[in-house]
């Protein structure tokens, strides 16, 4: 977070140097500082960009902060022995793909997991095809290559203890953890 900003401060010298007299800062609706420059990119105070976003973009210099935000569903929930996405996740997926595409200093893990039926070898497998298929998807919608990193901990990282299905339907899951959130 520390270079991000004293990349950002150097940028904002850069531009006071070169006699932009038309950039201009202000406040976003999330309380996020945006600063805007010539061609209308931004790039909030703490280094995360808003250009490519679009005009009245709905992503902020917070919005992996703001529980409100479609950003904060990162948990991504699978059936039964399926590495398949649901297609209730998708538009979930598409959001953080654009985010990650306006944003291309930001990376984010994904976890796979799997609930405690089959073999550990198997659960790792799967767990790994799940978060696969969550990375394609990020990929295909417009994240790069190297922001989206992949993990499997098959069953080793639950979150329901029980041996019922309720507790295996959370811990069929993948889990989209963006450095430093």
């Amino acid at each position: 977070m520390n270079q991000m900003l004293k990349l950002l401060l150097i940028g904002l010298f850069a531009i006071a140097l070169g006699g932009c007299g038309e950039d201009s800062t202000r406040q976003n609706g999330d309380g996020g500082e945006v600063v805007e420059g010539a061609g209308g990119a931004g790039s909030s105070a703490d280094g995360a960009s808003t250009a490519g976003a679009g005009a009245g973009s709905k992503f902020s210099a917070n919005a992996l902060d703001d529980p409100a935000s479609p950003l904060a569903v990162r948990v991504i929930y699978f059936a039964y022995d399926s590495d398949e996405v649901l297609p209730e996740y998708r538009p979930n997926l598409n959001t953080h793909a654009e985010f990650l595409a306006a944003n291309p200093s930001v990376h984010v893990v994904v976890e796979g997991h799997a609930d405690e039926r089959g073999t550990r070898e198997y659960n790792i497998a799967l767990g790994e095809r799940r978060a696969q298929a969550v990375r394609r998807l990020l990929l295909f919608q417009g994240a790069a290559f190297d922001q989206v990193e992949v993990v499997s901990y098959g069953e080793e990282r639950a979150i329901a203890f029980g041996h019922d299905e309720d507790s295996w339907k959370l811990n069929r899951r993948a889990e989209l953890k963006y450095e430093g959130h």
